[in-house]
């Protein structure tokens, strides 16, 4: 691959989407490119609405109805855009974490054996969830940004941003479920990784390893 010599200095510009522009400006995480990008709209302030988002390929840009990262993200940029700023932090972590090919072997041990994706990794020898959220939150207080309203339904994000000193307030995202298999994975995230779906009638408050953690806050912008 060739190497080249990106420009440094302002990278402010228009961004337009569904017919609105909005301003961004974009930069690497901390930790470098390799791990992601941080995408600041508008002129985002303490307590500004946040989005840590993890890249899926399938469900971004192949049109997936098999999992709900679209929707999430495309409704954490609604959002952001409604309120004129906020920041999404764009993670190089494929598969959760494990790579596009180990997600494809999971996906194919999930049909072989109909158990859930976090089950099939396991039995491929892999961790379930090996995503971490450190650079994420290294780069926000590296914008100034000691409380946020974090955009999500894992509380292992929240756990993250908060071991780093962040004040976080969780922001469910609910979306609708584009198949079967969308809705059995949102089950499974509830099961296995503890997940707060908003369409269900016990917040995060209900398990005790989580009761030092906020009720999550109605999303104000749909």
């Amino acid at each position: 691959m060739t190497t080249v010599a990106v420009p440094t200095g302002d990278t402010g510009h228009r961004f337009t989407r569904g017919g609105r522009d909005i301003r961004v400006r974009v930069q690497e995480v901390a930790g470098g490119a390799a791990d992601g990008h941080v995408l600041v709209f508008g002129e985002p302030g303490k307590g500004c609405l946040v989005r840590v988002h993890s890249r899926c390929l399938y469900g971004e840009a192949l049109g997936s109805q098999d999992c709900d990262c679209g929707p999430e993200l495309a409704k954490a940029l609604d959002a952001i855009q409604n309120e004129g700023a906020g920041v999404l932090i764009y993670l190089e972590q494929e598969g959760r974490g494990c790579g596009l090919v180990a997600k494809a072997h999971g996906y194919r041990e999930s049909e072989r054996s109909g158990a859930d994706t976090f089950t099939s990794y396991e039995r491929l020898g892999l961790p379930a969830d090996a995503r971490t959220y450190t650079h994420a939150a290294t780069s926000l207080l590296e914008l100034g940004l000691t409380r946020v309203r974090l955009l999500t339904n894992n509380p292992d994000k929240v756990a993250a941003l908060r071991d780093a000193a962040i004040e976080v307030t969780a922001v469910p995202l609910a979306t609708t479920p584009l198949s079967d298999r969308a809705a059995q994975y949102l089950e499974a995230k509830r099961q296995r990784r503890g997940h707060w779906i908003p369409t269900d009638t016990a917040s995060w408050e209900s398990d005790s390893t989580l009761l030092d953690r906020p009720e999550p806050q109605p999303q104000g912008h749909n």
